[in-house]
């Protein structure tokens, strides 16, 4: 049996990275899956190559009404809400003297406005649909600080305690819906574009590979099955966690 057979899903910054990993995995075990993403040709060919019925919503995670609109083309599309993965960020290596004011909000916008907005909006229609699970993607930058990472830290650290204040408020109102945050290190996405730009993309992943005890970066499906976890009634009684997919790093 499909682990989330027959489910509603909606996975933002779908059209790349860990967003579209993660769209396609609740696709191949039996949800009915849209995505969303600013990238409306990237989004549009990302549904097509997932297939299984998946469709593609434009949608500006940093925007109220866009958050409405696309949670009403769900509705339109599917009749209801289950399952919301909140994959869409950004990321700014620059230390706190480096960040300017517009990229603080910038990276904050994306990153922890664009969580807020999806939590507040889509849970009326989830529990209207029987309950479900909200997966944020945080980031084990949002544990453990960088010199370089101000912004990302102060986003992704908040994304952290808003899942938990989320799954709180959930659990008081008996909606049946649950939140949880994911906390991956280097995966192999265009996100490590920054990271990996100077000496070159596959120098620049095995000197990240040298600073993780199981020697590799992570792939993509190494958060998927993760997030599959928590969005299935497998974790029933697993909410305000955060789970780690970090190699060994926050063990050291």
């Amino acid at each position: 049996m499909p682990r989330v057979d027959g489910k509603v899903a909606l996975v933002t910054g779908g059209a790349s990275g860990l967003g579209l990993a993660c769209a396609a995995m609740l696709a191949r075990e039996g949800a009915r899956v849209a995505i969303s993403d600013i990238d409306e040709a990237g989004g549009a060919a990302a549904a097509e190559r997932i297939g299984r019925g998946t469709v593609f919503v434009a949608h500006d995670v940093t925007g109220e009404a866009s958050w409405t609109d696309a949670l009403s083309a769900v509705r339109t599309a599917f009749g209801g809400l289950n399952i919301l993965v909140n994959s869409a960020g950004i990321a700014l290596n620059a230390t706190v003297e480096e960040t300017t004011l517009e990229d603080w909000r910038r990276v904050h916008a994306v990153d922890l406005d664009g969580v807020f907005l999806g939590c507040k909006h889509a849970i009326a229609l989830m529990a209207e649909s029987g309950g479900g699970s909200i997966v944020n993607i945080s980031s084990i930058s949002g544990i453990i600080a960088g010199a370089n990472l101000a912004a990302y830290n102060s986003a992704k650290a908040g994304v952290r305690l808003l899942s938990k204040s989320v799954a709180l408020h959930c659990a008081r109102a008996k909606n049946g819906i649950r939140c949880n945050s994911l906390h991956p290190a280097f995966i192999d996405t265009p996100m490590l574009d920054g990271l990996t730009k100077k000496n070159g993309r596959e120098e620049g992943l095995a000197k990240l590979a040298r600073q993780v005890p199981l020697g590799r970066v992570g792939t993509p499906d190494d958060v998927a099955y993760a997030m599959l976890y928590l969005a299935s009634d497998e974790s029933a009684f697993v909410t305000g966690s955060e789970l780690v997919i970090d190699g060994g790093i926050s063990a050291m």
